[in-house]
């Protein structure tokens, strides 16, 4: 059993991170109310123009041109992991990498090996933690945080449309974690490159029943040039708005759970002390008792 000074230095050791853990848990929660503002009034935004995009794109005809539709043949691969900065939130960064690992070397592996698949990484933790999975990260982006806004995001989302248009990729996949509530975050691997459209739309428009119920004004080839474009970056700006709020979610439930363990642990320690100190103050009283009993003998 340790001693009384060790008992007691561990106790002021756990009470000190315990604080540290609180702190942090409200930090959080304070975060957390502002983040999922956000992303909560942006979805139905972003999911009603995603409804649109796609019923668009599937009735453009083929003389129209749509830069961002899919190609016959796969030759170059984008993937995209979004991540914090900063850790301390449970499987939240830890997730996304190995959902790119997966992607990389089990789903990609073969345009991979072939070194035809670039990764982008948003937040210092997926540049670190892809490093040490061995995989080479193309670009990294790890001051958007700072400030962040719809411009910023816009920047990057339109340098990997442009790859898209340009042909340097044929393929793009986000990986990120979406946001349910303060203690589920849904981790999810999305296809943001070529435009995908719905298996419903598909099956109608082969068999000649979907018919557009839009109007097209000006002309179609216009709203097609301002509306996907448009589309795509709000996709992407959500994708990072529900990463940040499932941050912020995760960290709070982890540092909630280490305050707990803490608290737990505390409690452990101070039974141990109490045990240490009994015994402690008995074997005095036994050293004291045995030589009054020598004396008087």
């Amino acid at each position: 059993m340790a001693n009384l000074k060790e008992l007691r230095t561990r106790i002021a050791s756990v009470k000190s991170t315990q604080q540290v853990t609180s702190a942090m848990k409200m930090v959080s929660a304070a975060k957390l109310r502002k983040a999922q503002d956000a992303i909560v009034q942006m979805r139905p935004y972003a999911d009603k123009l995603d409804e649109i995009l796609t019923t668009v794109s599937s009735n453009l005809d083929s003389e129209i041109e749509n830069k961002y539709a899919g190609r016959k043949n796969k030759e170059r691969i984008l993937i995209v992991a979004i991540t914090s900065n900063r850790g301390l939130c449970g499987g939240f960064n830890s997730n996304v990498v190995k959902k790119t690992s997966e992607l990389y070397f089990q789903t990609f592996n073969e345009y991979s090996q072939k070194g035809k698949v670039d990764v982008f990484a948003l937040g210092k933790k997926a540049v670190d933690g892809l490093k040490i999975k061995g995989i080479q990260v193309t670009k990294g982006y790890l001051d958007i945080y700072e400030g962040l806004n719809f411009t910023t995001i816009t920047e990057i989302t339109q340098s990997i449309m442009d790859g898209y248009t340009l042909g340097i990729y044929d393929h793009v996949e986000l990986v990120y974690n979406q946001f349910k509530n303060a203690a589920v975050q849904n981790l999810v691997s999305k296809q943001f490159l070529p435009v995908k459209i719905s298996e419903t739309t598909e099956i109608q428009s082969r068999k000649g029943e979907f018919k557009p119920w839009y109007i097209f004004e000006p002309s179609m080839q216009e709203i097609a040039d301002k509306i996907i474009p448009q589309s795509l970056k709000i996709q992407f700006y959500k994708a990072v708005l529900d990463s940040v709020a499932s941050e912020h979610g995760a960290r709070m439930t982890a540092m909630h759970k280490a305050t707990d363990n803490a608290d737990v642990l505390i409690r452990e320690l101070k039974l141990q002390y109490n045990q240490a100190r009994q015994a402690a103050i008995t074997n005095e009283i036994l050293e004291i008792v045995s030589g009054a009993n020598a004396q008087l003998n």
